[in-house]
């Protein structure tokens, strides 16, 4: 268990039920603020379920789950998830150009905002009039992130953000988490790459079949040490 410093969310005997199926298991855990917490374990393992549960994309079945001491049922939805942003595996966008994209939660961002936006993520302030149909899949995840970002967040969760991307579109991801999470952001990764969680992350989860399993400093969770 995490023990110190200010903790963003807090899970407590938190149990997800689907279709039969035991998702997670009696979890109970803290994640601290201005860290990276990374999410690791077997494929299976919830580590999805329990990132989702963050932002209310999923409710537990029993426990409940904390944003600064106050159960997620007690807050406004929309208003958690504009606090809580998540950017997926796959990148989905949602209009023909990068600037209306950026400006999809944020009608009012102007070009100049939205140009930082895109230097934070590792792309050139004069992609903006380009459109979303002609990108790379990692420019795709960029835009996404800085789309995240744009409605000014605090917490970013991260749910196997560069499995799909080549090396140097990973590597883009990851310092533009680092530098986020430098600045205080916080966030929760889920990966499947250990070498990645390690470059991150300060802190880990671990789960196998709903259940955690470990939970700590990430340089002391042996499970890290047995992955690629």
């Amino acid at each position: 268990m995490l023990t110190t410093g200010e903790t963003v969310f807090g899970l407590e005997r938190v149990t997800v039920q689907r279709g039969g199926a035991l998702l997670l298991d009696d979890v109970s855990c803290r994640i601290p603020a201005r860290s990276c917490t990374a999410l690791v374990g077997p494929s299976g393992a919830g580590k999805s379920t329990l990132l989702r549960l963050l932002n209310r994309l999923e409710e537990p079945s029993d426990g409940v789950v904390r944003l600064h001491g106050r159960p997620l049922p007690e807050l406004d939805v929309l208003a958690v998830r504009r606090r809580v942003g998540l950017v997926g595996q796959q990148p989905v966008l949602l209009t023909d150009r990068i600037l209306d994209d950026l400006r999809v939660g944020r009608p009012d961002l102007d070009a100049e905002q939205a140009a930082g936006l895109l230097e934070r993520v590792g792309l050139p302030p004069g992609m903006l009039e380009r459109a979303t149909a002609g990108l790379s899949g990692g420019e795709a995840q960029r835009v996404c992130l800085a789309r995240a970002l744009a409605v000014g967040p605090e917490v970013l969760l991260l749910d196997e953000p560069t499995s799909a991307l080549d090396a140097v579109s990973a590597k883009a991801v990851e310092t533009a988490v680092r530098d986020l999470v430098a600045a205080g952001t916080t966030a929760v990764l889920v990966s499947h790459n250990t070498a990645q969680a390690r470059r991150i992350a300060g802190h880990a989860l671990v789960l196998d079949h709903g259940r955690l399993t470990a939970a700590g400093a990430i340089d002391r969770i042996a499970y890290l040490d047995e992955g690629p």
